[in-house]
């Protein structure tokens, strides 16, 4: 495995978000969210955005590090788009279509970085 993420942005729909959620879970890595919450709260019919950013290494699951962490552009159910973490195994990643165009991935990458979005626990906070 490389020692440095992907620099990249990849699309995917709710039912691969959702199970990339639950590997989150099975492995232990760290998510910004409660389990179940995704399928609730998260647009079941939008698509979703990861954007790997950093390499996490986590020593109380060798077997699972090093891993990424990924920043989350969810659409919620109520249109809002919210920021997120979500952690991913480097070959869950890597299986995830190229589907983007390049300034597509750079609009969404300049999303995450400077437009400020609510967190989903901000999101949450006021809607739920």
């Amino acid at each position: 495995m490389s020692s440095g993420v992907p620099r990249t942005v990849k699309a995917i729909d709710a039912a691969e978000l959702i199970r990339l959620d639950a590997e989150a879970i099975a492995y232990g890595f760290n998510r910004n969210h409660d389990a179940g919450w995704l399928a609730e709260h998260a647009a079941l019919e939008a698509m979703h955005y990861l954007r790997p950013v950093l390499v996490h290494r986590a020593g109380r699951r060798p077997e699972f590090s090093p891993h990424w962490r990924c920043m989350l552009l969810l659409t919620m159910r109520d249109g809002q788009e919210v920021f997120s973490l979500l952690d991913v195994w480097p070959a869950s990643f890597d299986r995830l279509p190229e589907t983007l165009d390049s300034a597509t991935k750079r609009a969404v990458a300049h999303r995450l970085d400077y437009e400020g979005l609510p967190t989903c626990a901000q999101w949450a906070n006021l809607n739920t």
